[in-house]
C-alpha cells in the first residue's frame, strides 16, 4: 500500500518537473529553437490548432526561424498567430513561408524573464510539496485506520522527504540552467 502511494507520488512529482520544463521551453533566451513556437495556436479550419500541426518549424540561424505551412492558405493565419503571441516577435511573410527573426533581448527584458522563471520554479516547488503533503496525509489516514504501523508511517515520511528533496533539486537545476541561458548575451 505504501509502495503504491510512494510510486504514485513520484510519478506526480515527475509530471510537475515535466510541466515546469515545458514552461521553460516557451521562454525565449535569444537563441532560436523550434520549440519556441510550440504553445502558439493557429485558427485553422475553424479550430484552434497548435502551429506544429499545420506547419514545419525549422531553425534558420542563431536568431531566425522559418515556418512553412503545409497548406499555403494558412500562411496568413500562422503569421497572425505568431504576431499576436506573447513572445513579442515580428514575423515576415516571404512567399509561402514565414521568416521569424528573433530580436536580441534587452537587459531589462532579461531581468523580467529571470523573474518570471524564478516565479515558475517556485510554483513547481509548491506543486511538488503539495504532492508530498497529499501522500503523507494518505499515510496518516492509513495509520489512523490501523492499516500500517507507526514505524511504517515514519519510514514513509522519511522516504517522501528524500523524494521531494530530489525533485526540488531538479527544479533548482533547471532554474539555474535557464538563468544562465538568459544571462548569456
Amino acid at each position: 500500500m505504501l509502495e503504491d502511494i510512494q510510486k504514485s507520488s513520484t510519478e506526480k512529482m515527475d509530471k510537475c518537473i515535466e510541466s515546469f520544463n515545458s514552461e521553460l521551453g516557451k521562454i525565449r533566451t535569444g537563441r532560436a529553437h523550434s520549440s519556441l513556437l510550440d504553445h502558439i495556436k493557429v485558427e485553422a479550419y475553424g479550430n484552434k490548432t497548435p502551429i506544429s500541426q499545420v506547419a514545419t518549424i525549422s531553425v534558420e540561424g542563431a536568431r531566425s526561424l522559418l515556418v512553412s505551412p503545409w497548406d499555403k492558405g494558412q500562411v496568413k493565419a500562422c503569421e497572425k498567430a505568431i504576431r499576436q503571441s506573447d513572445l513579442g516577435l515580428n514575423p515576415a511573410v516571404q512567399g509561402n513561408a514565414i521568416r521569424v527573426p528573433l530580436p536580441p533581448l534587452t537587459e531589462e527584458r532579461r531581468k523580467d524573464m529571470i523573474k518570471l522563471v524564478k516565479d515558475q520554479a517556485e510554483h513547481a516547488r509548491i506543486a511538488v510539496r503539495n504532492v508530498r503533503r497529499h501522500a503523507l496525509q494518505e499515510a496518516k489516514n492509513a495509520l489512523k485506520d490501523k492499516l500500517i504501523t507507526e514505524d511504517e508511517e515514519k519510514n514513509m515520511q522519511a522516504k517522501m522527504n528524500k523524494i521531494t528533496e530530489a525533485h526540488t533539486e531538479k527544479v533548482d537545476q533547471l532554474l539555474s540552467n535557464k538563468e544562465s541561458e538568459l544571462k548569456e548575451v
